[in-house]
């Protein structure tokens, strides 16, 4: 039986509406678009041509296991960021809008060294580079999987000559100092993770998700290493959970930074610390 691609969009939103999907049109156009290999623009403009087997296979395929609340672009390999797109799987975190809140911030002054801690994907600190050709960075993460990925973004993007990365545990194998010090550390609480949509709970890095308990621990191992790295009139940025803030700034705080502010994200949540050198 053919199909055409609006008849084949049809059946598959209503098979991941039934799966409880959110949002299961934009699924299902992402989807048929990835197993078409075309863009969305290229995908509307066919909405009534006759799709060939292969593809009505592939596509019953992908809508099974993001039927199953897998993320999509765990599906398709990848996910836009600021102004590229990043490869994601399961070992790094999937980067999220609400983050670009502190790349437009660190970007408001110049820096020369960047120093990225828990990179992931590499999503903060490689955006960062793009957009300063000048600057040099580091970026550590104490999952060698995740590095692996953050070090095959650097080269799609065109910025692998100016990063090097590091499989270390926060400051442990960094040395020298730097203009600007980023992190979205892990920050749920553990109470938090039942709570969570199965697309983050049950198939992103736990490593990357949370650190236990009342979930600042990441924010207090930082807190105490961060003069030492952080150069005279220095910028840092932390992403927080939107309940956070206060902590957060009162663990830094005692650490001797008094120059802080809370960002908002653009839903005017509580995003991300930012602070000076003292």
């Amino acid at each position: 039986m053919s199909e055409t691609v609006a008849d084949t969009l049809t059946r598959a939103t209503m098979m991941l509406g039934a799966a409880g999907i959110e949002g299961p049109e934009r699924d299902a156009r992402v989807l048929l678009a990835h197993v078409m290999d075309i863009d969305q623009a290229g995908l509307m403009a066919r909405m009534n041509d006759t799709l060939p087997q292969s593809v009505l296979y592939g596509m019953d395929r992908v809508v099974a296991v993001r039927s199953l609340h897998q993320p999509v672009s765990h599906i398709t390999g990848k996910r836009g960021f600021w102004n590229h797109e990043f490869l994601v799987n399961s070992d790094v975190l999937d980067p999220r809008p609400d983050t670009e809140t502190l790349v437009a911030a660190a970007l408001e002054q110049p820096f020369n060294t960047v120093l990225d801690l828990g990179t992931g994907s590499g999503a903060i600190v490689l955006s960062l580079l793009a957009e300063r050709p000048q600057a040099m960075g580091v970026a550590t993460d104490i999952s060698a999987k995740a590095l692996d990925t953050a070090r095959r973004n650097a080269g799609r993007i065109g910025v692998a000559d100016r990063v090097q990365f590091k499989e270390s545990d926060w400051f442990e194998s960094v040395s020298g100092q730097f203009d600007l010090i980023v992190s979205n550390p892990p920050y749920i609480a553990d109470s938090e993770m039942q709570s969570l949509a199965p697309e983050v709970r049950d198939w992103e890095p736990h490593l990357a998700l949370t650190p236990g308990g009342d979930g600042l621990s990441a924010y207090r191992h930082i807190a105490q290493g961060l003069k030492a790295v952080l150069a005279p009139g220095g910028r840092a940025f932390f992403e927080i959970g939107y309940r956070q803030a206060i902590d957060v700034n009162e663990i830094f705080t005692k650490a001797g930074f008094t120059q802080l502010k809370v960002l908002p994200d653009m839903s005017g949540h509580d995003r991300v610390i930012a602070l000076n050198a003292p």
